[in-house]
């Protein structure tokens, strides 16, 4: 039987870093794979996660499972931590949530609860987008509609083409919206511009499903959420994917949460049960080391502070990287990159076409995507210089 499958491509991003850590150069860039790199190009364990793991290894008493919805303690601080302590919805009861594995986890459950409610719904999906979010909704059956988002020659938000396009979304269609620090593109909306999706959605009927996988990595936790806590407060439904793999740093731990803003204390009790139902049908049961351990630095007033601490000081630092790099490309090209500095989180596209992004690659071993998408996050005070120097070159001779 499994002798007729064929050999499926690798992942793109993937595939890419890979190559490049296979690439002998030793000066070769990685800015593929969506992950916090520091100064030493070391994705690195936060000091407030390193001293809650050790509590919890001196702690635990038992492996048995967790409770089908996850620890409740995760799940009460990740809501504060994503609503808002001060939540109008946390206060009226109308907010549940499960543990996941991970914010693909959160989609995934989010995914199976729409399409319990609306088999096959239209989601809209913003051009572009996370390549993993189709196949990650569209496994359960759902379709898809694609609205415009990026416009490569502003290097901004197009809000009057979403806009426009989002006007044909019906009641019963589910808008997916990037929280903050847009993925690929780190052109997010206003809060201005949220309140009038929000006015679209109340007047249109479609649900806002919003995938926040950077909160904190923008402008600041409180700040990245504002767009998202809009939406809870003036919609009677929100479903949001959230993770910790980034502001957290708990990438392999697997840990994120799907959360429903829903009409009253009922239907948010039923959305839980259906959200546990399909959790018993995907994966059963979920993980709990990662949760613990967010947990722990939700609840804990030390550990949280902490944990704020060095979030806040990644955030600067990918900031800082971004003022960086528009000076070194702009002292190496005649071009102006000072969008880059307007960007949030931890991606940007440089603006090149596929063929300089290959001889990037080919030539100066830069590891970029074909669309020209970076991680700032992988550039550090070692590769900067060489980085832009490469673009200069690339640009001049293509």
């Amino acid at each position: 039987m499994l002798e007729t499958l064929p050999q499926v491509p690798e992942d793109s991003i993937l595939g890419l870093a890979a190559a490049c850590r296979a690439d002998p150069n030793p000066d070769k860039v990685d800015l593929t794979v969506g992950i916090y790199m520091n100064e030493e190009g070391v994705c690195p364990v936060f000091e407030a996660v390193r001293l809650a793991q050790q509590a919890l290894v001196d702690e635990e008493t038992t492996k048995a499972y967790m409770p089908p919805a996850g620890d409740p303690v995760f799940n009460h601080g990740i809501q504060r931590l994503v609503l808002g302590a001060d939540s109008p919805a946390l206060a009226d009861s109308r907010v549940s949530s499960i543990q996941t594995p991970g914010g693909c986890g959160a989609l995934r459950i989010g995914a199976e609860i729409i399409n319990a409610a609306a088999p096959g719904a239209r989601v809209w999906v913003s051009d572009p987008t996370w390549p993993v979010h189709i196949p990650l909704l569209g496994s359960v059956g759902l379709k898809f509609e694609t609205y415009r988002y990026y416009e490569p020659a502003s290097h901004g938000v197009n809000f009057d083409a979403m806009v426009d396009d989002l006007k044909q979304a019906k009641q019963g269609d589910v808008v997916l919206l990037h929280g903050c620090c847009h993925n690929p593109c780190g052109a997010d909306l206003t809060l201005e511009q949220w309140g009038e999706i929000a006015e679209m959605a109340a007047q249109q009927g479609f649900l806002p499903f919003v995938d926040i996988a950077y909160q904190g990595l923008g402008d600041g936790l409180e700040e990245d959420a504002a767009g998202l806590r809009l939406l809870v407060q003036r919609l009677p439904e929100v479903i949001i994917a959230a993770s910790c793999s980034k502001n957290m740093g708990l990438y392999r731990e697997r840990t994120g949460a799907a959360i429903f803003a829903s009409a009253s204390p009922t239907s948010a009790s039923a959305l839980r049960s259906q959200a546990q139902v399909a959790a018993r049908r995907i994966y059963s049961m979920p993980p709990a080391h990662g949760a613990l351990l967010a947990g722990r630095l939700l609840a804990d007033d030390e550990l949280n502070g902490n944990w704020q601490d060095e979030l806040q000081a990644m955030c600067r630092r990918i900031n800082g990287l971004r003022t960086s790099l528009v000076s070194k490309l702009e002292l190496c090209t005649d071009r102006d990159f000072s969008f880059i500095e307007r960007e949030k989180g931890m991606f940007s596209f440089l603006g090149l076409s596929r063929e300089q992004a290959l001889a990037l690659r080919e030539e100066h071993s830069v590891y970029l995507l074909e669309s020209s998408r970076i991680n700032v996050a992988g550039v550090n005070g070692a590769n900067i210089d060489y980085l832009a120097e490469a673009v200069g070159k690339v640009l001049l001779s293509h």
